[in-house]
């Protein structure tokens, strides 16, 4: 029987590993590594995290994205910097290859649990007893698109995390749906790409401020230059003794809707933006889709939702019916104990799905750092 599986290649799945490896267990991983940051995200985007942001943790020193660039003789990326997806997705393989060399790159069809241990089945047919499984699926299965899209065919409307290439839509007009870093990134790349595009968005569209300006007066954290933002990156282990209520509304409103600074001239002047837009329906009408909003009508050759993601674990397939139903939950999120542990003893989750346990801090890639060792002491505690 393997001690511990750890479901997910992604930078959750990835640091875990190392750190469960770096206390001497024994563990397999599954999953295709950094899948959804080399087949979710569009080419030419630039993470929203600076460079000292944008590393996951490790056991040992010398695993940093500045250590990779060192190491494979790239230029060091200065603090008002952007990082690229792609080499980001570089520096995860990289990791992946230095700390987790053997990443199983097949599918968990199903996990269920009985009589204290999981039973898992693989996509490959092999089955599997293990004591402990970390879920560290990344955004798979959380896409957000509003209900008032859902009815369109999936040639009128997708999600922005379904495209890595934006250049199929030269030419067409593209209706973007949101009003944060996501959607207005996609409208950047989508006109520098030769589409016609316009911006939906329920607000105004808020941008960050220059930090290459002025003089900063709050402390730095891998969150943001903020006091606010100082409590979430620091005290992330207190965040679950808020009320549910309190921890839900915050996951849900730090850091929210805000562009880049970086990206506002790519935006403003070039792409139209219509803000205090409310979606009403939408339909098919020759060939192009008819929104309804409460500003008027629109037309549109294809609408992108970039509208973010929402925890539902009903969303994923893989837990068996008897897992799921004795997962307590707050909102869609799992309850989780200070180690990471669900109330199915031995399941635990990380990254996005931890968020409401922990804070808006698990929504980004630094919050490896917090996590990951957290998570494999605890784990490896009750394995002792």
């Amino acid at each position: 029987m393997t001690p511990v599986v750890v479901i997910g290649a992604g930078p959750y799945g990835l640091s875990t590993t190392a750190h469960l490896r770096g206390r001497g267990l024994d563990v397999r991983t599954f999953g295709s590594p950094m899948a959804s940051w080399r087949e979710q995200m569009p080419a030419g985007m630039r993470l929203k995290s600076t460079p000292s942001a944008s590393s996951m943790s490790a056991p040992a020193p010398g695993h940093t994205l500045a250590a990779y660039l060192a190491e494979t003789g790239l230029p060091a990326l200065g603090e008002h910097d952007t990082v690229p997806v792609e080499q980001f997705v570089d520096y995860g393989m990289w990791f992946q290859s230095r700390l987790v060399s053997d990443v199983e790159q097949v599918r968990v069809a199903s996990l269920d649990e009985e009589g204290g241990r999981f039973h898992l089945k693989l996509d490959s047919g092999e089955e599997l007893e293990t004591a402990k499984v970390v879920v560290a699926s990344g955004l798979t299965g959380f896409a957000h698109v509003p209900e008032e899209l859902r009815a369109l065919e999936p040639g009128l409307v997708t999600h922005s995390s379904e495209h890595a290439d934006l250049t199929p839509f030269a030419g067409r007009d593209v209706v973007v749906v949101g009003a944060g870093q996501s959607a207005l990134e996609t409208a950047a790349l989508l006109h520098e790409a030769g589409a016609s595009v316009r911006i939906l968005a329920r607000r105004e569209v808020r941008w960050g401020g220059d930090p290459t300006q002025g003089r900063r007066l709050a402390p730095d954290t891998c969150l943001g230059p903020s006091w606010a933002l100082y409590a979430f990156a620091n005290l992330a282990p207190t965040f679950r003794f808020l009320p549910a209520e309190t921890r839900l509304h915050l996951v849900k409103r730090v850091l929210g809707p805000l562009g880049s600074w970086w990206l506002r001239d790519r935006v403003v002047g070039g792409v139209p933006i219509t803000p205090g837009t409310r979606l009403l329906g939408a339909r098919e009408s020759g060939g192009k889709v008819l929104l309804a909003t409460a500003s008027g009508a629109f037309t549109a050759d294809h609408v992108i939702a970039a509208t973010g993601y929402q925890v539902n674990l009903d969303a994923l397939d893989f837990l068996g019916s008897g897992v799921r139903a004795r997962l307590a939950r707050a909102g869609g999120f799992p309850r989780l104990n200070g180690g990471f542990e669900s109330s199915v003893p031995g399941l635990y989750f990380t990254g996005l799905p931890a968020a409401a346990s922990f804070g808006p801090l698990l929504r980004f890639v630094c919050g490896t750092e917090f996590a990951s060792p957290r998570l494999a002491g605890a784990l490896a505690a009750t394995l002792r």
